[in-house]
């Protein structure tokens, strides 16, 4: 499983063998059973977590007991909560397994110190954050300006290759609509 990182990063920038070697000295391999935690509401944060397989889920329950999926994290992609990462307080996420899932885990003062030390590495994670951070925008535009509809059809685009691999509720929950609603625009898309 690090190897699939380490060819990861060898596609993102180039990168020599012995940098290849820091990283796989400070890298660490846990594996998810389907529905096991990555990180529970109440952990403090202190890791970079590569999904190397499977797909997560990072969300909140409310005071009801309602689940709000904030992200969805496939192969290749990035988990964690970034807040409880850098101020160290306990995180209000829980990240889940929806299958079985192998991570890759880097220590925040080893992920820190790899950016200093790699330079292009370094380069590659703050131009991560940005992307990350207009996905987030984009998502915020959407959610309170799209229809539905067209929050459906944007999730269908964006994550062509997740949509069956997750229970159709979490979507729902995922683009805060009903799953009554999801279904009834699943249905009307069918018989387009």
């Amino acid at each position: 499983m690090v190897d699939n990182f380490l060819n990861y990063l060898k596609d993102k920038f180039p990168i020599n063998d012995d940098e290849l070697e820091m990283f796989r000295q400070v890298c660490t391999v846990k594996r998810l059973r389907r529905r096991q935690y990555l990180l529970q509401e109440g952990d403090v944060w202190n890791k970079n977590a590569f999904v190397s397989k499977g797909v997560l889920r990072t969300y909140r329950a409310d005071e009801k007991g309602t689940e709000h999926i904030i992200q969805f994290s496939i192969e290749n992609w990035w988990a964690g909560d970034r807040q409880s990462y850098h101020s160290r307080l306990p995180s209000t996420f829980n990240i889940e397994a929806l299958e079985d899932a192998e991570i890759v885990l880097i220590p925040k003062a080893d992920f820190d110190r790899m950016q200093v030390e790699i330079p292009k590495f370094g380069e590659f994670t703050r131009v991560l954050l940005e992307r990350s951070f207009i996905a987030s925008q984009n998502r915020i535009h959407a959610s309170i300006s799209y229809s539905a509809e067209e929050k459906y059809a944007d999730f269908i685009k964006a994550y062509p290759d997740i949509t069956n691999r997750i229970p159709q509720h979490m979507i729902a929950s995922y683009l805060g609509i009903s799953p009554e609603t999801l279904s009834r625009i699943r249905n009307h898309m069918v018989r387009k």
